[in-house]
């Protein structure tokens, strides 16, 4: 009795685990799937560049392979790579790490997500995040062991996380501030002295900022700061960043993270056990996209720089009112002229116009009465969006 007892108990387990069941469904994913079942759709929604990698960054890993150069690398990755990220970083952020132990290579800045959260993040650990945010943040601090606390962003205040709000946010629970900018979905771009200010109290309460800088480059009229330059900040940053937008790279998957010794040196153990290193042809990607990729990089953002004009105009003539993105390549205009939700809205825009944008808040509460707009895509193809979005919200105006 006792062993049919005990096989009954075992069944009862549960099969998933609480982590996996405090995760939602991602809110784009779940869009993109019933894109799928429409034919003749305009996507103002995939975030990413409609450009194929620069030639010479593609040939650069097809020599490689022909040269059989398909074998594991460092788990820190290729030091060749490493060497030449950390001059990039230098040159371009003004901050120095040492390309033996504060640079780790990995696959996409997802990972490097994954593993910053992972090593800092011990269980009951509170991580304060911007809304809205990128998809992932609130899920890798869950899968760590963490509790996401969220800090709303507001259109009036230009989408920047506002210091004195984080720090009454904070408790003795609090370990890190996880944020990105530019900003996915919004396109906002923090001040320098609005990213000091939340230097500041990181340094003043002992925090780790989680940086992901993805879209450092992709920038308009306005200068990034890079939270690890200001002050102080080097040894309290976790600072991620990758290949993927500026150097139109989605599909080789390569990032990286910068950080303290100690940090890297953890985030490395659990690479080192989950991935083992990032391809190696992507790596000698990155490489070439570092040494040459600068031309390429400067053309692109001029011409999403063009495409972000045209659908910021084109939103606010059609009566959809759109805060200015000064990063990225989105667009996040306000919807509470319809009289729509934000899921409403995308979906009945897609259903009825054959136009995708994102549900606001796909990206949390927050972004609730806005839709996140990708101008990586053609001018001809947000032209006729935007035709197309005219009709829809005549027909849905309040």
């Amino acid at each position: 009795m006792s062993t049919v007892s005990n096989r009954q108990q075992v069944r009862q387990r549960p099969l998933i685990s609480r982590r996996a069941n405090q995760l939602s469904p991602s809110g784009i994913r779940k869009f993109f799937d019933l894109l799928a079942s429409i034919e003749g759709v305009i996507s103002l929604g995939v975030g990413e560049p409609d450009y194929s990698t620069p030639w010479h960054i593609s040939e650069a890993a097809v020599y490689s392979l022909e040269k059989g150069r398909t074998m594991y690398t460092s788990n820190l990755g290729m030091p060749e790579l490493r060497q030449e990220l950390a001059k990039h970083l230098k040159e371009t952020f003004c901050v120095e790490y040492s390309p033996e132990n504060e640079l780790l290579i990995t696959v996409g800045v997802s990972e490097a997500l994954d593993l910053a959260t992972r090593a800092i993040i011990n269980p009951g650990d509170e991580v304060i995040i911007p809304d809205p945010c990128y998809v992932s943040y609130a899920s890798c601090v869950i899968l760590a062991g963490g509790k996401p606390v969220s800090v709303c962003t507001r259109e009036e205040d230009a989408f920047e996380l506002d210091a004195a709000e984080v720090e009454a946010h904070i408790t003795d629970k609090t370990k890190a501030i996880l944020l990105g900018y530019p900003s996915n979905p919004t396109g906002a771009v923090m001040s320098c002295e609005s990213m000091a200010k939340l230097a500041e109290v990181a340094l003043r309460h002992n925090l780790i900022m989680i940086s992901d800088e993805i879209y450092a480059r992709l920038v308009y009229g306005v200068e990034h700061t890079c939270v690890a330059s200001l002050p102080g900040m080097k040894e309290h940053t976790i600072f991620l960043g990758g290949f993927s937008k500026a150097y139109a790279m989605t599909g080789w998957r390569i990032g990286y993270a910068a950080a303290s010794r100690e940090i890297i040196a953890a985030m490395t153990k659990i690479h080192q056990y989950t991935i083992m290193c990032a391809p190696t042809m992507a790596q000698v990607a990155a490489l070439e996209a570092l040494k040459s990729g600068e031309e390429s990089v400067l053309e692109m953002v001029a011409d999403y720089n063009r495409r972000r004009q045209f659908i910021v105009k084109g939103l606010c003539d059609i009566g959809l009112s759109c805060f200015e993105p000064k990063g990225a390549f989105y667009a996040f205009p306000s919807i509470k002229s319809t009289r729509l939700n934000s899921e409403e809205f995308a979906e009945r825009l897609l259903k009825e116009e054959k136009v995708a944008v994102v549900p606001g808040n796909a990206f949390g509460s927050c972004g609730e009465g806005h839709v996140r707009c990708c101008y990586a895509t053609s001018l001809e193809d947000i032209e006729e969006a935007l035709t197309r979005m005219r009709r829809f919200v005549n027909k849905h105006r309040k």
